[in-house]
């Protein structure tokens, strides 16, 4: 029996980076495996000989190599190709026998090869055929990465084909160590030719086959100074404007996966105008999402949407005449009940839908008298399909009508179970009866109706307090003044004022959109990390309210029932529309 031929070397010294650029390439080990096999598929074909070298910072740090017998005959084509036949490999050992020696070799290093998917399928088969677990260590495909770098320069991106036109060291011979060999050769002149894409570190290097294929791949370098830290980064155009905003907890990382793993159709365009990216550390990740929401409100950047001023942003309230209805309105409205402000109209309209189911008040826009005049000549088409009073009509019931009016203003307010309960009890009617659609719909509607609520009650616990003291799972410590950073104090102890936000109102006065909008972001934050964290001050109540709204979720995807048609991308259905009538909204 023959064993597994090892060779190692001491690692030159290396300096050590102080640079926070991630893992430095100079400082990763890679270990370059090799396979040959009695054919190529995994599972039924065998593994006949191993060859892998490691490497790190330019220099070899070892090799192995072994034949292996794979107990049966060698196919006469796989001889030809390799020159291994079965008399080399009689006396060479089982890979049950190899298995524990190579994973040793390998340890911890990250995995590379030259169409790294077939070798690692071979030594996954192996090794769950043996009872051990599939490897755990990261990849690298030099093949990939050849394919973005060097495609332009060789006829084909074979190894063979790529060791002649770079002239390595090492060629390949369609054996295991040799093709390690080459392949490891291969990968140094990958990386020399990756740093000119930025590429300093090793999650740059995994990214690089997805990103050196992007139209505005050429934009990469403009990643070079991000950090790999907490910040916001600002992507401006050829004249300097500031055209995106966006935080990350990974400042490099968040950006780059624009030329790689994010495919909106904004993006192509936002990179094609993108002329330079600046960016601004913060501590904590809480720092870089008020930050975020701050400078958009400030800068107004064209793509953004959310947090925008005078974008979205209604009030559903209700309107101040004799017989009042539900409204939407563009500002805060001075006394009365409101829910908002609301991300859109369109969003303000179902929550519109869904307190109208549940409470009868009328839909259509008639001015009335105290007396209920003018009158029509018959009741409006709400009235008529039995979902509403009508108060044109002249059968409404005053003290009814003003029982209805308190039940809307409550369920503004709070009272989800004025909305719930009903909008639930039509849901499973509607099902019952197979009218899938209708339940659907009526399922958007509470679904935009307790989201809203939650928001609204999110912002008002955080508004509550007069001042919150906060120290963050980063470290740092946040001063909110009514929901609003004020102050941050950094892991070193020193105190920073925070930059100018929305203007800090007391929680009796009316929620502005861009106090709504700072509010959410430090709940979601809360939300998120709330249990890392720890309170130091609390002046006032910061308490949730309970019962919390119903969490009900729309519908996303295109009804499957057989009898219903086809549904759109909204999720309406293209042969049997809702019947409900649409509020009629001033």
């Amino acid at each position: 029996m023959t064993s597994p031929h090892t060779t190692a070397s001491v690692r030159p010294p290396v300096q050590t980076s102080l640079d926070d650029l991630g893992t430095p390439l100079a400082d990763v080990t890679f270990c370059v495996v090799d396979l040959e096999t009695t054919g190529g598929r995994p599972g039924v074909d065998l593994i006949t000989e191993v060859g892998a070298v490691k490497v790190r910072g330019g220099a070899c740090l070892g090799t192995f190599q072994t034949l292996v017998n794979p107990g049966r005959a060698i196919p006469t084509n796989i001889t030809v190709l390799t020159g291994i036949t079965d008399a080399h490999v009689v006396r060479a050992p089982r890979i049950e026998a190899v298995l524990p020696s190579l994973q040793e070799f390998l340890g911890e290093a990250i995995l590379v090869g030259h169409n790294l998917r077939f070798d690692r399928s071979f030594l996954d088969a192996a090794l769950t055929a043996g009872g051990r677990e599939p490897l755990t260590n990261r990849g690298v495909d030099t093949l990939a990465l050849a394919r973005r770098l060097l495609r332009a320069e060789v006829p084909d991106c074979k190894l063979g084909t790529l060791a002649r036109a770079m002239r390595l060291n090492h060629q390949p011979s369609h054996r295991a160590l040799d093709d390690a060999l080459a392949t490891a050769d291969l990968l140094h002149v990958e990386l020399d030719r990756a740093a000119a894409w930025g590429v300093t570190g090793l999650d740059d290097l995994m990214a690089m086959p997805k990103m050196g294929g992007h139209p505005q791949a050429r934009k990469l370098a403009f990643t070079e100074r991000l950090p790999r830290s907490p910040g916001v980064y600002l992507m401006r155009n050829a004249q300097g404007r500031v055209i995106y905003v966006g935080k990350a907890t990974n400042l490099r990382s968040r950006v780059r996966s624009y030329f790689s793993t994010d495919t909106r159709r904004k993006v192509g365009r936002l990179l094609e105008e993108c002329a330079r990216i600046d960016h601004r550390r913060t501590p904590s990740t809480l720092e870089a999402a008020v930050l975020e929401i701050r400078l958009i409100q400030a800068l107004d950047p064209h793509y953004n949407r959310q947090g925008r001023p005078g974008k979205g942003g209604c009030w559903l309230t209700l309107t101040d005449e004799a017989y009042p209805r539900l409204t939407l309105a563009r500002t805060p409205p001075a006394t009365g009940a409101a829910l908002g402000p609301l991300p859109s109209r369109k969003v303000g309209q179902l929550i519109a839908e869904a307190v109208g189911d549940a409470v009868p008040l009328r839909r259509c826009t008639t001015r009335l008298s105290a007396r209920g005049g003018p009158r029509r000549e018959g009741p409006c088409t709400a009235a008529q399909l039995g979902v509403t009073a009508c108060p044109c009509s002249g059968d409404v019931d005053d003290v009814r009508y003003a029982a209805a009016v308190n039940q809307a203003t409550s369920a503004l307010t709070g009272e989800h179970r004025l909305v719930a309960s009903p909008l639930t009890g039509r849901m499973e009617r509607l099902s019952a009866e197979e009218r899938f659609e209708e339940a659907a719909a009526t399922r958007d509607r509470l679904a935009a109706y307790a989201s809203a609520l939650r928001r609204s009650q999110r912002c008002d616990t955080l508004r509550a307090p007069a001042l919150i003291r906060l120290v963050t799972p980063d470290g740092s410590v946040v001063e909110l003044n009514h929901g609003v950073a004020v102050r941050w104090c950094d892991p070193d102890g020193s105190w920073r004022v925070a930059e100018a936000g929305p203007e800090i109102g007391s929680p009796d006065q009316p929620l502005t959109k861009a106090m709504a909008d700072e509010l959410v972001t430090v709940a979601s934050w809360v939300d998120r990390y709330g249990a890392a964290c720890r309170i130091e001050h609390v002046e006032g109540t910061w308490a949730s309210p309970w019962p919390p709204p119903p969490t009900v979720a729309p519908r996303r995807t295109a009804s499957t029932h057989p009898d219903r048609g086809v549904a759109d991308r909204r999720g309406r259905s293209a042969t049997a529309p809702s019947r409900m009538p649409r509020m009629g909204l001033g």
